[in-house]
């Protein structure tokens, strides 16, 4: 039987999920949390989504060795192809980013469109997309797969003089046409200030951690599952 105290299970092909569990911490400072980084086979957005299906089981699985009380995919591609996997095989709660990343999108849009990266396997999956038109079927959807945003990340070079320019490179069709960029790579958040620098400040930058650490906090809460111990998480 899951108790409050029970970790939260969190997994990603790298360093990336880490922007999420930053955004648990901050807005869930009592929960304790089980992170999985798979460094070992990272990116999964270059590989196909029989083999992401089979790294998303595997990675479950390592989870719910550890007693965790929720799954968070914190992995786009992970989401968007084995989002159906991870929950066949989970007995707790399971969320992935895609949704509460796009409804958080739509909020922002003012008179442009959204525009959304990620890297090949998420683009090519179209789950943003289709996530997206449930909400407004006439909001211009503008996507781009980068996939070397996530290499330039893991090797920390987030202010590099190289990750602006493939930004440029990746951006430039975006400039004018859009409000909303989502960062669809928990990879990406690491980037935002080479992002912002292409794009301008007036476009609003959403990336996966906000919006999946409020969507965590309510399914925990609607569950009865908020941890409230004032013990310090482990």
């Amino acid at each position: 039987m899951m108790k409050a105290e029970d970790p939260i299970g969190v997994f990603d092909s790298g360093i990336g999920g880490l922007t999420v569990v930053r955004e648990i911490i901050s807005l869930m400072p009592h929960e304790n949390i089980v992170y999985f980084g798979d460094t070992a086979r990272v990116p999964y957005g270059n590989k196909s989504a029989e083999v992401v299906r089979q790294y998303a089981a595997q990675d479950v699985k390592f989870l719910l060795s550890k007693n965790v009380k929720m799954i968070v995919v914190a992995c786009n591609t992970a989401s968007a192809v084995a989002l159906d996997v991870v929950r066949a095989i989970s007995p707790v709660p399971t969320i992935g980013v895609i949704q509460p990343t796009a409804a958080e999108a739509i909020n922002h849009v003012k008179s442009k469109g959204i525009g959304v990266i990620g890297t090949l396997s998420t683009i090519n999956s179209c789950a943003y997309t289709s996530e997206l038109k449930k909400n407004n079927k006439k909001i211009p959807i503008f996507s781009r797969a980068c996939p070397l945003f996530v290499p330039l990340a893991e090797e920390g070079l987030f202010d590099h003089p190289a990750t602006e320019i493939l930004a440029r490179e990746y951006l430039s069709d975006f400039v004018g046409k859009i409000d909303v960029l989502i960062l669809g790579c928990t990879h990406y958040p690491l980037l935002k200030k080479s992002i912002s620098n292409v794009l301008g400040k007036d476009v609003v930058l959403i990336d996966a951690g906000e919006a999946t650490a409020k969507a965590v906090k309510d399914s925990l809460g609607n569950r009865g599952l908020l941890n409230q111990s004032t013990t310090k998480p482990l």
